[in-house]
């Protein structure tokens, strides 16, 4: 049986059963059996109206399909590209973080609606690390004079500041477990593109003037090719994680935070 998982965990995160999505999508249930269960690939017309009645990307359900019309160009390691990182499905989130096996990077200012959209993400965390998966976080300091700007900037009331700190709140229950680590960066660069790793596949958000992350556009890549577009990105992290500063939950006290 070559079960598609992919596929049928985002059926059971619909909150819909495969002889819904037949209905939906105008096909026997027989035929849904078939992706579920036989590996079959639905046609490209189909392929989208199953991935937008279920919330999530094509390149998510089916991987392997996308090589029969893999680009060539530059742009070949564009999986998708959202408005607003709002507008990406929690599913294309969550199937990234579960289907990780080596390498999880948080490298937005806040991280903040990490915690917001995922409520069991500490204890997945925890998982992942003792399962030997890399966990890093890199987040700005709440205290920078960089925050304190980019606060005048977007003129919230959740302020940067304060999700800062409520990230720090949460790493701070994850103290102890080996294989998360987290540090600082006070680098322009940091605060205004947010980027998320998941082993080889990457969302990537540049914040626009004065819109907060969910208002701002977001690129889903795959990496594909040496130095190309998701190699430039993670060079970025990784020069902005060795410049960083390991941070001091102790520097934090939850019991003070607003």
């Amino acid at each position: 049986m070559d079960l598609n998982e992919a596929l049928r965990r985002a059926i059971s995160e619909a909150g819909t059963t495969a002889h819904m999505l037949a209905k939906a999508c105008g096909v026997e249930d027989r035929t849904v059996d078939r992706w579920l269960y036989e590996g079959r690939v639905p046609r490209p017309g189909t392929r989208v109206n199953v991935a937008e009645e279920l919330g999530v990307d094509e390149e998510v359900l089916w991987p392997g399909a996308a090589k029969a019309v893999l680009k060539v160009g530059a742009d070949r390691e564009v999986v998708s590209v959202y408005p607003y990182r709002s507008a990406c499905p929690s599913s294309v989130w969550r199937a990234l973080i579960t289907d990780a096996a080596e390498e999880l990077t948080f490298a937005g200012y806040t991280n903040y609606f990490l915690w917001l959209d995922h409520p069991n993400l500490a204890d997945v965390l925890r998982k992942k690390a003792r399962a030997g998966v890399s966990v890093r976080f890199l987040l700005g300091d709440p205290d920078a004079d960089l925050t304190h700007r980019r606060e005048a900037v977007e003129q919230t009331a959740l302020t940067v500041s304060t999700r800062i700190r409520i990230t720090l709140e949460h790493l701070q229950r994850l103290t102890g477990t080996a294989g998360i680590d987290a540090r600082h960066s006070d680098h322009e660069g940091h605060i205004s593109l947010s980027v998320f790793r998941f082993d080889d596949q990457m969302l990537v958000t540049p914040h626009l003037a004065n819109l907060v992350g969910h208002d701002s556009p977001m690129l889903h890549l795959r990496r594909h090719q040496d130095d190309g577009m998701f190699d430039r990105f993670a060079s970025h992290v990784q020069t902005l994680w060795d410049e960083g500063r390991p941070v001091t939950h102790s520097e934090e006290d939850p019991a003070t935070l607003p």
